[in-house]
């Protein structure tokens, strides 16, 4: 049983940096199509959905193969925990990204810890470039520790 939390729980970690990669080098490389207009100012978008909600599927998939492979294949059951640890990642990213940051579902309001602000002013700095180049911060819950400082009104 412990052994099956710490591959979920390493799983969501390992998301992260998952995450970070396909955000860096995919959705800002060669599939910047369906990432650009997630880069857009929300008044200039046409309807609710973007064309980067696709990469939901991007990563569900995965995640339901670990499911069916690892509830399958007695020697592979572990990947069943690996798909539990990619859909609470996915979960934690919808709360956080489409929840929380960009207020898609207006559930609950800002919070107000150094974490939440940090997150906020991370994602702000990477969607200060409208384009796919020169962007920062492309990380979600792992933060750079220089945006937990208060920013000046000068910077």
């Amino acid at each position: 049983m412990l052994l099956n939390i710490g591959i979920v729980l390493l799983s969501v970690l390992g998301m992260e940096f998952v995450a970070w990669f396909a955000h860096k080098y995919l959705m800002h490389g060669w599939l910047w199509i369906w990432h650009e207009d997630h880069h857009k100012p929300h008044f200039e978008k046409e309807g609710f959905f973007e064309k980067n909600d696709l990469f939901f599927l991007v990563f569900a998939i995965p995640s339901a193969a670990a499911y069916i492979l690892g509830s399958t294949y007695d020697q592979l059951g572990w990947l069943f925990y690996v798909g539990i640890g990619i859909s609470i990642y996915g979960l934690i990213y919808f709360l956080i990204h489409d929840v929380y940051i960009h207020q898609r579902f207006r559930w609950f309001r800002q919070l107000d810890s150094k974490y939440s602000r940090a997150i906020l002013r991370a994602h702000g700095a990477h969607h200060a470039k409208s384009s796919k180049e020169d962007c920062e911060s492309f990380g979600l819950l792992i933060v750079n520790p220089d945006y937990f400082k208060k920013r000046k009104l000068t910077e």
